[in-house]
């Protein structure tokens, strides 16, 4: 059974006022370390310190939930923010969620407790066993399945939702991939497993329950990029 205070979770919050306190809210009971990444330009870092500034602590006078806060002043990307995040974890178990809430703690537990088993654990949408609560638009559904078989094509791999902001790993996989990963926009997800998968790390795709958290960051350009990365990933 994995400890909880092992395995710290990582949150990359770019403009997220207006929905961090959803996310807060969610992670209030978690007994781990909590990095949120922030390199946007709006009041989530100010909104963030406040809510740790008011947590309560337990009888021996320690805070939860133990959460620290990355500002930086340039964009970095969701694979830039959650790579800084991970140099800051020294934990032996590193994960990331959106900060949407799309994913609840108490899928990111699960996630941890698979991570005995394997290198590397994440949720996947796509599987028959998931429980989607509410469901994306269309047209965005309709953008991740061509992108999840674009990155099959190009880079080989055999998994059938690389985009599910929800990943654990043991810190032998981590420190296998800071050296190597290069994406620092949206193809972050698809590039670490590449990266794992070619490495002979052992990889679980795991049935989710997730919710659509609205208002995504994801537009017509990141796709197009996230293609270009992708060629680019497989070039090496």
């Amino acid at each position: 059974m994995i400890n909880e205070e092992e395995c710290t979770l990582i949150i990359p919050a770019y403009n997220e006022e207006k929905r961090i306190d959803r996310c807060l809210a969610d992670i209030s009971s978690y007994r781990g370390p909590v990095i949120f990444v922030c390199d946007g330009d709006d009041r989530t870092p100010e909104i963030i310190r406040s809510y740790t500034d008011s947590s309560v602590a337990d009888e021996s006078g320690k805070k939860y939930p133990d959460i620290t806060v990355l500002s930086f002043n340039e964009r970095l990307g969701k694979g830039g923010g959650i790579t800084a995040g991970m140099k800051a974890a020294a934990t032996e178990y590193i994960g990331y969620c959106d900060a949407d809430g799309a994913t609840p703690i108490s899928e990111m537990r699960r996630l941890f407790s698979e991570i005995e088993s394997c290198d590397c654990a994440f949720g996947s949408r796509w599987l028959s066993a998931s429980k989607i609560e509410k469901s994306q638009s269309f047209s965005r559904k309709l953008q991740s399945r061509i992108f999840n078989l674009c990155v099959k094509l190009i880079l080989g791999i055999p998994f059938k939702d690389t985009q599910c902001g929800a990943k654990v790993f043991k810190r032998t996989a981590v420190d296998a991939l800071l050296p190597r990963v290069r994406s620092s926009g949206f193809a972050f997800d698809a590039e670490i497993l590449y990266i794992l998968y070619r490495g002979g790390f052992m990889i679980k795709e795991v049935p989710i329950i997730w919710s659509e958290g609205g208002d995504s960051h994801v537009g017509i350009s990141d796709a197009v990029n996230m293609l270009i990365n992708l060629i680019k990933i497989r070039l090496g």
